[in-house]
């Protein structure tokens, strides 16, 4: 399991349901902070409706 808030693009990539998305994750944190909750990845840009099942692999903490 990875933590959204510390793990790098490509420990992010790593995961297959954010396959693709680690620099866009990582840049969503660097502009807004921390993730709060896993949930929030919905607002990452490419990732809305796209993180079911997601909550196995990763966690905001």
């Amino acid at each position: 399991m990875i933590d959204i808030n510390t793990a790098t693009a490509d420990e992010i990539d790593a995961v297959p349901q954010l396959s693709g998305h680690g620099f866009e994750v990582v840049r969503y944190r660097q502009e807004r902070g921390r993730f709060d909750d896993v949930r929030q990845l919905e607002e990452v840009p490419g990732l809305a409706g796209k993180i079911d099942g997601v909550k196995q692999a990763v966690r905001a903490g």
